[in-house]
């Protein structure tokens, strides 16, 4: 059971949502919401207070009348209820869910304690309300995905539960659960926020670090198939550069060749006096795929690092509009739901994944070229040359869906188009750029997964299973038992699809 209470960390918010923690919330967390919202109850009883008396965006200059004021909140949830696209998936939205209950228990936003003790539920009970791709500029928040939450959290429209898409009302009977009471702003409150993106934003991370580690550990397999020279990765070459991410990758390259037989030491071959012949039969350096990994997979960990501190900055962030001060006994109005901290990062976190998978694609051509390795047969074709394919079929696969994420790698950052009569004149397409940006992760697990499927290839091809470093020979072994060795032609579909499984679990 996790509680939530003064800090929620990264680490504590994928807990709850890949190891499938309950949760539960704290006294301090529920008075402080209590004390937020009778704040605002008395404080809003003669003052214009935007969403709370008046009308929302370009309509806040028409005044709500007082018994108007709590359908106004319902009006709003349903009329911004008009995503469109593929539903998001539930590891997904409970983020989305976590993220808003975590920015609501601050104490900032005067809403009803029922919404997050229902927000709770949701997630204790995995009911996924059904919120969609698309819709959201990310400048009021992500207006359009969160009203699809705060629909569920009326009663109304429809969630995922135990497999089948059903009305969220059947599922409060069969759970015995009740609406959240609407009381003065909890409509906007609910749809005012950055959360979307957030949510999505800090999956995109955890799943980022799992392609990482994978990379670092595909790029070290290829070092050892080819015999490659270890200088490239040691600690005074690597600590002439002042990067933290070179340095480490570097560090952990280094570690998980420790105890191979296959990498060589330069002074070895190059600097023994010896090699006199006018063409070296020694190749004096790797190409830069097999070279040059520390700084091409530093920037992606120092990404990565920072992108995970600006997410947890944002889940403890009050992140709606108005703010409510119960210390200082005020309201106030600005634009804390703009998301261009978030669109931000997830940009930058998916062009550094673009770069990784590129990475990957050609290490992959590497070991497919015969011509290149001038070790391996073509295409790592293990059985008879001319009559059988090996890996040829899935370099396709590869090169397109690489293609893909560099275009997909473009920035939505700047793509910011004027909308609601103007009023959100600049935007910060944050909600876009997270859902690219796990698009852009997806595919960088599908190219490693056929990159790591050539590798196993590569190594029977040449007898090395015993030689590799202990870290590589788990990675085989692991592999094998999802892929067997093999000769004969195969469709090689269901074969890639698990070992991306593997690799994403």
């Amino acid at each position: 059971m996790s509680l939530l209470n003064e800090y929620l960390t990264i680490e504590d918010f994928t807990s709850i949502i890949f190891n499938n923690n309950k949760i539960d919330i704290s006294a301090p967390v529920i008075n402080r919401v209590e004390e937020s919202f009778a704040f605002l109850k008395e404080f809003s009883g003669n003052k214009v207070i935007y969403g709370v008396n008046t009308g929302f965006g370009p309509m806040a200059q028409y005044r709500i009348k007082d018994e108007d004021r709590l359908q106004l909140q319902y009006n709003l949830i349903r009329s911004h209820s008009s995503g469109t696209g593929k539903p998001l998936d539930a590891v997904n939205v409970k983020a989305v869910i976590l993220a808003r209950l975590n920015t609501l228990s601050l104490g900032n936003s005067g809403v009803h304690p029922s919404v997050i003790h229902l927000m709770k539920e949701f997630i204790n009970r995995d009911i996924t309300p059904l919120i969609f791709e698309h819709g959201g500029v990310g400048a009021s928040g992500d207006l359009v995905q969160l009203a699809h939450l705060a629909l569920a959290l009326i009663g109304e429209g429809e969630v995922f539960y135990k497999g089948k898409r059903l009305p969220t009302a059947e599922v409060f009977e069969i759970e015995n659960l009740k609406p959240i009471n609407v009381e003065i702003r909890e409509g906007l409150a609910l749809m005012n926020g950055t959360s979307v993106m957030t949510g999505i934003g800090i999956v995109n991370v955890h799943n980022s670090r799992k392609i990482l580690d994978w990379s670092i550990k595909c790029s070290c397999a290829i070092n050892e198939i080819v015999q490659a020279y270890d200088d490239h990765l040691s600690l005074e070459l690597n600590n002439a550069k002042k990067h933290f991410g070179q340095q480490e990758i570097a560090k952990l390259m280094r570690e998980n060749l420790s105890d191979s037989t296959l990498v060589r030491k330069r002074e070895d071959h190059l600097y023994s006096g010896n090699n006199n012949e006018d063409v070296f039969k020694e190749k004096v350096q790797e190409y830069y795929s097999l070279r040059c990994v520390p700084q091409i997979l530093g920037p992606v960990l120092d990404t990565i690092n920072y992108t995970s501190q600006v997410l947890e900055n944002e889940i403890n962030s009050a992140n709606d509009n108005p703010i409510v001060d119960v210390k200082n006994k005020h309201v106030y109005h600005g634009g804390n739901f703009h998301g261009d901290y978030i669109s931000l990062e997830m940009d930058k976190l998916k062009i550094v994944i673009a770069k990784l998978t590129m990475l990957s694609e050609r290490q992959l051509n590497y070991l497919l070229n015969s011509k290149l390795n001038e070790i391996l047969p073509p295409f790592v074709n293990l059985g008879t040359l001319g009559f059988n394919f090996g890996m040829q079929g899935v370099q396709f696969t590869a090169t397109s869906t690489t293609a893909e994420s560099q275009m997909l790698s473009n920035p939505m950052y700047v793509h910011s188009i004027p909308n609601n009569n103007d009023n959100q004149d600049i935007v910060s397409m944050g909600t876009n750029a997270a859902v690219i940006a796990g698009k852009v992760i997806e595919n960088a697990f599908e190219v490693l997964a056929i990159e790591l499927i050539t590798i196993v290839q590569a190594i029977d091809a040449l007898n090395f299973k015993n030689d590799i470093s202990s870290v590589t020979r788990k990675m085989y072994d692991d592999i094998r038992v999802i892929v067997p060795e093999f000769k004969e032609d195969q469709i090689m579909y269901p074969i890639v699809q698990k070992v991306k499984d593997y690799l994403m679990q």
